[in-house]
C-alpha cells in the first residue's frame, strides 16, 4: 500500500499543478455547492482557513460569509507546555495577519477572540486527499484531529460543529488509510459536488 507520505507528495503536486484560472473557478464553485446545505445557509459561526500550497481557495467564500453577517474564524497555532494546539480566532476580511512558525498566515491571537470549537456551527477543513467514506488526508500535523477530538468522545457532545472537508475534485482517492484517532468528515465539498460520506 502507498504510504501516507507518498500520497501527500502526489496529491499536493496534483493540486499545485492547477492553473490560476482553475483555482479561481474552484474557489467560486464551493460557494455554490455549500449553499445547497441548509446547515450552511443557517450557520452564524464558521471556521475557515487561509489557503496555502495549492489548497482550494477560500477568499471569495469568506467575503461572501462576511457580506451575509456570518462570523468567520481562522485557525491559530498555539505553543503550550512543549506541544502545539490549534484554536479558532475571529477574523474579518481585510484585517491584518501574521505568519506563524510554519510560515502560514493567521490572525493575531492577542487581538482577536477565540471561539471554542464545540460552539462553532461549521468547521471547513482543507484536505490533501479524501475518499467517499469520509476519510481524509491532511498535512500530517494532527492539529485538526486534536482540536476536534471531543467529537469522538463518549457520550457524544450535545453540541458540535458540522465537519466539512474542502478539496479539489482531483484530490479524491478510492480509499484512504486511516487511524483510530482520525476524526471523520460529515460532508466533503469540491468545486463540482457535495459528497455525503458512506458510513
Amino acid at each position: 500500500m502507498t504510504s501516507k507520505a507518498q500520497l501527500r507528495q502526489t496529491l499536493r503536486a496534483r493540486r499545485r499543478a492547477l492553473s490560476t484560472q482553475q483555482q479561481s473557478i474552484a474557489a467560486r464553485g464551493i460557494i455554490k455547492q455549500l449553499n445547497k446545505l441548509a446547515s450552511f445557509r443557517k450557520a452564524r459561526h464558521i471556521a475557515c482557513y487561509l489557503d496555502n500550497d495549492g489548497e482550494l481557495g477560500t477568499q471569495p467564500l469568506r467575503r461572501d460569509c462576511q457580506g451575509r453577517g456570518i462570523a468567520c474564524y481562522l485557525p491559530v497555532v498555539h505553543a503550550e507546555a512543549g506541544h502545539f494546539s490549534m484554536r479558532f480566532h475571529h477574523h474579518r476580511h481585510g484585517q491584518s495577519l501574521r505568519s506563524n512558525r510554519f510560515g502560514i498566515a493567521e490572525p493575531n491571537a492577542w487581538r482577536s477572540p477565540a471561539m471554542p470549537a464545540r460552539e462553532l456551527d461549521i468547521v471547513l477543513m482543507p484536505l490533501v486527499g479524501f475518499d467517499r467514506a469520509g476519510r481524509r488526508l491532511g498535512m500530517g500535523g494532527g492539529f485538526y484531529d486534536r482540536a476536534l477530538a471531543f467529537i469522538a468522545r463518549r457520550p457524544p457532545p450535545r453540541k458540535r460543529p458540522l465537519l466539512v472537508g474542502v478539496a479539489h475534485s482531483c484530490q479524491e482517492l478510492e480509499q484512504l488509510p486511516h487511524e483510530p484517532w482520525d476524526v471523520p468528515l460529515d460532508i466533503i465539498v469540491t468545486e463540482r459536488e457535495l459528497i455525503r460520506p458512506r458510513r
